[in-house]
């Protein structure tokens, strides 16, 4: 594999203490049966774009909602997802974001996974507006020739 490509370099997973990381996941292998965590490379940093930053809002919370669904959708046992839990609202704490606005991307995420729908008035106010971010083209407009 690693002759395919000069600038890619394979390395292979090797298992310690019956524990393998493979991408985003701890491999945790007991006599019985094997646990899922997620995993995070030692030196991970909790920093994502501050939310007092000037960055569009679907920006801010990208990072978020990526740490939050994965969480969700993992087939992780609950005590990993409330060390997951905890570290995501650590997260959010160390990068200025309101603990409401993490709890309202959880409760979102979780409808969504669940299946159930937004209410009658959520769904006409969602139509009725309109995000146009700072840079984006069709907010200028351009002479006709």
């Amino acid at each position: 594999m690693n002759n395919v490509d000069e600038h890619l370099e394979f390395k292979m997973s090797t298992e310690e203490n019956s524990v393998t990381n493979y991408l985003n996941q701890s491999i945790n292998r007991n006599t019985s049966n094997m646990d899922l965590c997620i995993y995070r490379k030692p030196m991970c940093i909790d920093i994502t774009i501050h939310f007092s930053s000037n960055h569009p809002y679907g920006h801010k919370l990208a990072a978020f909602n990526y740490y939050i669904n994965r969480m969700l959708t993992m087939p992780i046992s609950e005590r990993a997802m409330k060390r997951e839990w905890n570290k995501i609202l650590i997260m959010a704490h160390n990068n200025g974001f309101p603990t409401h606005l993490i709890h309202g991307i959880k409760k979102q995420l979780m409808a969504r996974k669940e299946g159930t729908t937004q209410t009658k008035v959520d769904q006409q106010h969602r139509k009725k507006w309109v995000t146009f971010t700072f840079h984006s083209t069709s907010i200028y407009r351009y002479p006709t020739s």
